[in-house]
């Protein structure tokens, strides 16, 4: 914020009047709106007593003398986190009720998938996360057919596989500062 606030009553000459004004430089936060990690450290959005939305700004906890504000933000904050994890608990609960269902009626026709079938994995040949959670497309020893498997799940049962299939897809960029020191040699 630019803006100034000088109280009417304190009359001071000269450049101490200037000192003064920079001293007296406070402003009042009405509201806490938001919250961010910036560079490590924690910032507030503030809505500022007397000036407009345009004039929020971000600013550092450190900075900040409101914990009141800043305790009642939140509280709020916490409240609306815990009815979403909640309402996502919910959703993921009856989803994951239609997947067991869909599950064992694939299983009844298909047999078992993944791990389930007692096969040796050989290469994990793709990678998703459509369905929300990572999953790898897993190539099975002495079968053509591929099964995607819980990621969680193949980091524990084959992480030399899943070491492997990272390793494949690492690429490593050089930087000018590299080149530039070959140079210099």
């Amino acid at each position: 914020m630019s803006k100034k606030s000088i109280k009417e009553d304190d009359y001071v000459a000269g450049s101490e009047k200037e000192e003064e004004e920079e001293a007296e430089e406070e402003y009042s936060v009405e509201k806490v709106m938001d919250k961010r990690m910036k560079h490590g450290k924690v910032e507030y959005f503030l809505k500022w007593k007397g000036y407009p939305d345009e004039d929020n700004t971000w600013e550092p906890k450190e900075n900040l003398d409101c914990p009141e504000l800043i305790a009642e933000f939140e509280r709020e904050h916490k409240r609306k986190e815990d009815e979403k994890k909640a309402k996502d608990d919910k959703k993921r609960k009856q989803n994951g009720d239609e997947v067991t269902i869909k599950k064992k009626k694939t299983e009844s026709k298909d047999g078992p998938r993944g791990f389930d079938r007692g096969l040796d994995p050989e290469k994990i040949i793709g990678a998703t996360d459509s369905s929300g959670e990572l999953m790898f497309l897993m190539k099975w020893k002495g079968s053509d057919e591929a099964d995607l498997v819980a990621a969680r799940v193949a980091n524990g049962k084959c992480p030399q596989i899943v070491i492997q299939f990272y390793e494949e897809r690492l690429t490593w960029h050089t930087t000018n500062q590299d080149d530039d020191d070959k140079k210099d040699d």
